[in-house]
């Protein structure tokens, strides 16, 4: 019988069995699909604090940034520690930008309009300023799944979809999948985008919704073009909406194949996976207007995937008193990859009585009472 069981195998899910295992604790992870199958799978790798207002999702972030540098101490995770670039089309906008840096408290530095092609020789002309993040990093999403649950050694079932819970009494007791029951002492619901069916299950509910992204991705260029994650100010406006409707911003960053990747959508349209041809045009012209040299190069494909959408935007990290022995590490949006490790180091600091060492009353399940999926 192990000591947990961790529902998803996506980034979030290894991180609290990796950090689980580290402290001493037997773990199952119970995953329907296969590793980093979901929302992990569809991302671009981000670990950013450039694009948090102050508050506690930017100290999660900062926690996650310090873990995550210690992590890619351990190898293969392609871990870029390559800074971000947040740009600014008019003054006003790059008003705007220095003033959230300087309320951030985070390392920065507010970049003048001449000094732009320090940093990024190709970027287009006529641009503000802009701020440069140095804590900005890149994983492979996928890589980083794997790596954490390969390091972390739990008792890994994929291909099983958790069904229903074990209880005695009030108490979540383990998990009934389609194949078995697994008895354990308590439960983490790290199902991404899908925490809420499995917070369902449980009689816990969490408003939890998807909201779709498309990203493109160029043929392999011969030289570097892009030193830096670069994106619009517009994109940190698009996190923080609660606009169910289309919106999109240029987010262009290189990888360490030689492909771009660009983006960024968010729409909130269910499970829809329909390509859409306006979306993906609309990303392509912003990307060649934010670097014009990518003009004529080529795409080679584009996915989508779906963000694990909060009304409050923020995770929901702890235990759920609703439902005893049932912990929840979901509802990151688009910020799951870099908020992963600090994320799973706090549900094993719970999971074993530890202190926490962050305040986690932002984040905690009960805070949508009434509200549901």
């Amino acid at each position: 019988m192990p000591d947990v069981v961790v529902i998803g195998a996506g980034v979030v899910g290894a991180a609290c069995a990796y950090y689980a295992a580290r402290a001493g604790l037997e773990v199952t992870v119970v995953e329907r699909g296969s590793v980093a199958s979901g929302t992990t799978g569809a991302g671009e790798g981000n670990v950013l604090v450039s694009d948090k207002e102050p508050g506690p999702e930017l100290d999660l972030a900062l926690l996650s940034n310090v873990l995550w540098r210690e992590l890619a101490e351990l190898g293969g995770f392609e871990f870029e520690a390559k800074g971000g670039l947040v740009v600014a089309e008019t003054g006003e906008v790059q008003r705007a930008l220095t003033g959230l840096a300087r309320a951030q408290a985070v390392e920065h530095e507010v970049v003048a309009p001449e000094d732009l092609p320090r940093y990024e020789p190709h970027l287009a002309t006529g641009l503000a300023g802009g701020v440069f993040y140095p804590q900005d990093a890149q994983v492979q999403p996928m890589l980083a799944a794997a790596r954490l649950l390969r390091h972390g050694a739990p008792e890994l079932r994929t291909g099983e979809t958790v069904t229903g819970f074990l209880r005695s009494g009030d108490r979540v007791t383990g998990v009934r999948t389609d194949r078995a029951e697994i008895p354990a002492a308590a439960v983490v619901n790290a199902a991404g985008t899908w925490a809420g069916e499995i917070a369902e299950l449980a009689g816990a509910p969490l408003p939890i919704l998807p909201r779709r992204g498309f990203v493109l991705v160029t043929e392999p260029l011969p030289e570097p073009l892009i030193r830096h994650k670069v994106y619009t100010a517009a994109y940190v406006t698009n996190v923080a909406s609660d606009s169910a409707g289309l919106e999109s911003s240029a987010v262009v960053e290189g990888t360490p194949s030689g492909t771009v990747l660009i983006g960024a959508s968010r729409e909130r349209v269910g499970f829809d996976r329909t390509l859409s041809i306006p979306v993906l045009r609309a990303l392509a012209r912003q990307a060649v207007e934010l670097f014009p040299v990518l003009a004529d190069t080529r795409l080679i494909r584009a996915y989508c995937g779906f963000r694990p959408y909060c009304p409050d935007h923020l995770p929901v990290i702890g235990p759920d008193p609703r439902a005893p022995g049932l912990y929840h590490a979901c509802g990151h949006e688009g910020a799951g990859i870099g908020l992963a490790p600090a994320t799973g180091h706090l549900v094993a600091r719970l999971l074993t009585g530890a202190e926490t060492g962050l305040d986690l009353r932002p984040f905690l399940p009960d805070r949508f009472a009434g509200e549901t999926s």
